[in-house]
């Protein structure tokens, strides 16, 4: 287990394949690049995770999206922020829209984390623990969850 003291540090585990664990605008979740189908698929296997779900999307703009947006001001007047916004998809990778053919985004309002998302473009971000329990609210509830599974840990606090 790696424990970084920010997301730069995080930069090049995620551009080589690497999950791990941040905290985002709302929660602690496990993160790995969207265009990564194998990084995607460690991260379902790893919570146990529905296959038919898709995986919620942090994205650092609207130029990140997979899917075309028909009203951008609109969506940009949500963002950055805790909302995410649902879109029918027909770009995005069939291992990020799974059986819903939508993708949930979200511009997070953290800058660092923007940044982040500026290197490694679209990560996805579901929740920090395994399907079925209490999402992680700290690095130590995280940590207690997954060990040595994930390639990383950034400590946001609670």
């Amino acid at each position: 287990m790696i424990l970084l003291t920010s997301f730069a540090e995080a930069e090049g585990i995620l551009l080589s394949g690497g999950i791990g664990v941040i905290r985002t605008d709302t929660l602690y979740g496990i993160v790995a690049r969207a265009q990564n189908q194998s990084a995607v698929e460690r991260v379902y296997a790893l919570k146990s995770r529905d296959e038919k779900k898709s995986p919620i999307v942090l994205v650092s703009s609207i130029d990140q999206l997979f899917d075309a947006v028909d009203t951008p001001a609109v969506v940009a007047s949500y963002w950055p922020g805790k909302v995410s916004i649902v879109l029918p998809s027909v770009d995005a990778p069939v291992w990020i829209r799974r059986d819903n053919h939508s993708v949930a985004y979200r511009l997070p309002h953290d800058s660092a984390l923007q940044n982040l998302l500026n290197i490694t473009g679209p990560l996805i971000a579901p929740s920090a623990n395994p399907e079925g329990k209490k999402p992680a609210s700290s690095i130590d509830e995280a940590v207690a969850y997954f060990g040595d599974e994930v390639d990383f840990y950034v400590d946001g606090g609670t």
